[in-house]
């Protein structure tokens, strides 16, 4: 498997990339945004080792633009440590983050476990009729053909095949979309990509038959048995 390594202090990129060698990966050091961007976007590695602090830009940034393209583990690595810096780098895409100094012991056991995670997501898809949704590439399809979906989109795609037949309760549907009970959306956003979902998967959105409006509460995805 290959992982990328995102940190500018060389001494340590080094130390980090061979206790990951030794444990049979292949790593791939960048000492900033630009180059890990590029490669990124050629190689697709299986998952991502990023500082925050990085000389040409925000590592959460960067964490950011990975996640918009790919469901790749992300491991923020940074010498910040107060709970709101953790908070910030999960709600940034990241699916973990350990504070330096740390042992390498502990930084293997980390990795193994994002890999074993992305394994078993990789392993499952969702299908409803002839919608499949793939989670490990990220994708989702109606007939064999790939839908062009945002991320925000695929997550709700996801979500109402998860809970098809079940009426969902905006507010539960916030919750687990866009987190944090949907606290910063505007009133408009879930309606919004609600309309735009259905456009994509619906033959006539205007009498939608996948996902319905169960008026006051919310919205149900209903399996069709055509």
């Amino acid at each position: 498997m290959k992982l990328f390594i995102i940190e500018d202090d060389e001494g340590l990129a080094g130390g980090m990339a061979f206790a990951l060698e030794r444990e049979g990966y292949q790593v791939v050091c960048f000492r900033g945004c630009g180059d890990s961007r590029r490669a990124f976007e050629r190689e697709r590695p299986d998952a991502v080792l990023l500082d925050w602090n990085l000389p040409d830009g925000d590592g959460l940034e960067l964490c950011r633009e990975f996640r918009e393209l790919s469901g790749v583990p992300i491991l923020m690595v940074t010498a910040r440590d107060m709970e709101m810096d953790e908070v910030m780098c999960l709600e940034c895409g990241a699916d973990d983050y350990i504070a330096k100094p740390f042992s390498l012991a502990v930084l293997k056991a980390r990795v193994a476990a994002l890999l074993r995670r992305k394994e078993r997501i990789g392993q499952r898809q969702l299908c409803s009729g002839d919608i499949r949704v793939d989670e490990g590439k990220m994708k989702a399809f109606k007939g064999g053909e790939e839908l062009e979906l945002s991320l925000t989109e695929f997550r709700l795609l996801k979500y109402l095949l998860e809970n098809r037949n079940q009426v969902l309760l905006k507010e539960q549907i916030l919750e687990s979309v866009w987190d944090a009970g949907g606290i910063f959306v505007e009133e408009n956003t879930l309606p919004v990509n609600i309309r735009r979902l259905r456009l994509k998967i619906e033959e006539d959105p205007s009498a939608p038959r996948r996902i319905k409006t169960v008026h006051g509460m919310g919205y149900l995805w209903e399996d069709l048995h055509e």
